[in-house]
């Protein structure tokens, strides 16, 4: 059941997600419900998704457990070493300075990073299918990104080197906050001496 849940969530996620790469359609949702109207939906349809994949997820985990593979360790300590640059570009992503330029696209990148290492970490049927998701879902995106013709949203102006100082510096204690307390505390998941 829980596994059917989050993939329901993933569905509503990921769909809405990928939603904003189809521009036509979006441009006629927009046209129909207003601007205001399309990112409610949006926000709620996000939400709602988010939430059936944290629930069913942990539901999962919890009552039906698929092994598929069982990774050796050092794939968890890459993981764990994986985080970390992950978490500095989705910072770098708000952050905008010589790193935004470097790479583009850092949000995607890290959700790259972050699906990867996780991939490589668990070998459970539902790990695979959640973080396999995530890790398809930006690859087509950023695919996306090369082929459309509009800009999408407004540019956010793009700083110099104290942007990156802080988003590395951000992006440290992020890591630091999920390893340590988030991830053991929520998902129950030790990171750190595991």
């Amino acid at each position: 059941m829980g596994l059917l849940v989050m993939i329901a969530g993933l569905v509503l996620f990921l769909g809405a997600h990928t939603l904003t790469t189809q521009r036509d359609l979006r441009a006629r949702l927009i046209a129909a419900m207003g601007e205001g109207g399309y990112k409610i939906g949006y926000a709620l349809v996000s939400l709602a998704g988010l939430a059936l994949i944290v629930w069913g997820f942990s539901h999962y985990r919890a009552s039906g457990w698929i092994e598929v593979w069982s990774p050796p360790k050092a794939l968890k300590h890459l993981n764990t070493a994986l985080m970390l640059p992950a978490v500095i570009l989705v910072v770098a992503a708000y952050l905008r300075g010589r790193i935004y330029t470097a790479v583009k696209h850092p949000m995607l990148a890290g959700v790259k990073l972050w699906a990867f290492g996780h991939l490589l970490a668990n070998g459970d049927l539902g790990g695979i299918i959640l973080f396999g998701s995530f890790l398809a879902w930006a690859v087509f995106d950023r695919i996306s990104l090369k082929r459309r013709a509009d800009p999408g949203a407004p540019p956010i102006p793009v700083g110099g080197i104290t942007n990156d100082l802080i988003a590395v510096a951000v992006g440290i204690v992020a890591y630091l906050a999920l390893a340590f307390a988030f991830h053991p505390v929520v998902i129950g998941v030790p990171v750190m001496g595991a």
